[in-house]
């Protein structure tokens, strides 16, 4: 299963690209909201959530996603049980992806000591303990993968695919979307 948080304020293309694309690949997939069953992303397109945080579980989980969006890092940054999650998980040595301005919780966090990591460009500073990486993509280092920003959200499920299948199964996918 893989769990792509969903706080208010969330970048919708970061979240609902690779969900999308982690479904057509057959990877089981679901949006797990903080609170609540609908979430207001950035642009204010309200996502139904599949299910809540505290129903989250990581004894099923093959990866945790965090999607971008000033307003939604903020709040998942703001939610002790997502650190938490997140702790667990690198712990129990489970995929952890974060894009857009999300990996800067992971250097917050101390997640990324001496990793290769990306984000929004002007945010680099806040990728403590990073090699920081500046260029355009996603940024894969041992079972942490970060990503730039909304305009790689395709680029981000891809990876996010081959590190749970493996290429074909991504030339697959992109081949039927016409990418």
């Amino acid at each position: 299963m893989v769990y792509i948080l969903l706080a208010p304020g969330f970048e919708e293309a970061e979240a609902l690209v690779p969900a999308d694309l982690l479904r057509r690949a057959n990877i089981d997939t679901a949006l797990v909201s903080l609170q609540g069953e609908a979430v207001a992303g950035s642009h204010q397109i309200t996502v139904k959530a599949d299910l809540t945080l505290d129903r989250a579980d990581l004894n099923r989980a093959e990866m945790v996603v965090l999607p971008g969006g000033g307003v939604g890092v903020k709040n998942l940054g703001e939610d002790p049980r997502v650190e938490a999650l997140v702790r667990e998980a690198i712990r129990r040595d489970i995929w952890v992806a974060a894009i857009c301005a999300a990996p800067t919780l992971l250097g917050r966090w101390g997640l990324l000591e001496g990793k290769k990591a990306i984000c929004y460009p002007g945010l680099e500073g806040q990728l403590t303990g990073a090699q920081v990486q500046t260029a355009p993509g996603e940024i894969k280092d041992g079972k942490i993968i970060t990503c730039r920003a909304a305009g790689s959200a395709f680029d981000f499920g891809a990876e996010l695919i081959e590190a749970l299948l493996d290429r074909a199964a991504v030339d697959k996918v992109l081949e039927s979307i016409c990418y």
